[in-house]
């Protein structure tokens, strides 16, 4: 099987799992089985593996797991391979302002300060994330919204309910909310997402309102699936959602400037529902 990807046809780039070679398909898994360490338990994983697909099975890791629970780590190969020059993926796309570019801009294009209010929603009491986008002081030397002076950045906090966070956003008069979520259990987040944008259309603010959703397991596809503008994962600095937030109120109000050729290549304005290819360029529709 090793050198198929060569042999694509033209157009194509197909790709599969690189372990020792190139091609090999080898893949590495880990999961709990509820049964006590044991040689009968390593077959089991074993078993698994295999049942998933893999070849070349090995249970290369066994521990315990608490009481009558086992721990495995198993390695295989897989024969699958994916088409890498046909996945489009939706991507947040602007240019980046500096932070006193930026400032300059809304003072000039806006003519008043911007309203972002966030919070983590439900029971989700993590707050490194919002804190690291509304805070003044930021993170990794990025400033957070509180030190713009074209930014009115409401934060609050954790534990809030979607439809107190929409009440404190209508209240505000918000252009812009930022929720965050860390717990994931059993899709929780993504249910807290919904009520949140339920709750908008209900207080009628959801037209007229940026909505903006970051966490560590958040991607922008996942975002525009639950009705949200745009999705930010690790990694996303403050002036990355300032600069969103101020393209995209200029997007709404048809006054978007005309896509042009920046130094790092990237064009200057947001394209909304965008996609991108493997190479970074934007896939129209």
């Amino acid at each position: 099987m090793s050198g198929e990807s060569a042999k694509a046809p033209q157009g194509k780039q197909l790709i599969r799992p690189y372990g020792d070679r190139k091609d090999d398909g080898v893949v590495q898994v880990s999961f709990v089985l509820p049964v006590p360490v044991s040689e009968k338990a390593k077959e089991a994983a074993a078993l698994v593996a295999k049942k998933m697909g893999l070849s070349h099975v090995l249970v290369a890791c066994m521990e315990p797991s608490g009481d009558d629970y086992s721990f495995f780590v198993v390695y295989g190969r897989t024969h699958l391979q994916v088409d890498f020059a046909a996945i489009e993926v939706p991507i947040v796309l602007h240019r980046k302002h500096g932070f006193d570019e930026l400032h300059e801009i809304v003072k000039r294009d806006i003519g008043r300060r911007i309203v972002v209010v966030g919070a983590c929603i439900g029971t989700d009491s993590h707050t490194t994330g919002i804190d690291a986008i509304m805070n003044m002081k930021g993170f990794a030397g990025d400033y957070g919204l509180e030190r713009y002076p074209q930014f009115r950045a409401v934060n609050l906090g954790s534990q809030v309910e979607p439809a107190a966070l929409v009440a404190r956003a209508k209240a505000e008069g918000a252009d812009a909310i930022l929720v965050s979520k860390v717990v994931t259990q059993r899709d929780v987040h993504k249910e807290d997402a919904r009520a949140l944008i339920e709750s908008a259309k209900q207080e009628k603010i959801f037209e007229k309102t940026i909505f903006l959703f970051g966490g560590p397991r958040v991607d922008h596809k996942t975002a525009l699936e639950l009705g949200f503008d745009a999705g930010f994962g690790p990694g996303t600095k403050p002036s990355d959602v300032a600069n969103y937030v101020y393209y995209r109120m200029m997007e709404r109000s048809g006054r978007a400037p005309a896509p042009q050729p920046t130094a790092h290549g990237t064009v200057d304005a947001v394209i909304q529902g965008a996609t991108a290819s493997p190479s970074g360029e934007p896939v129209k529709r």
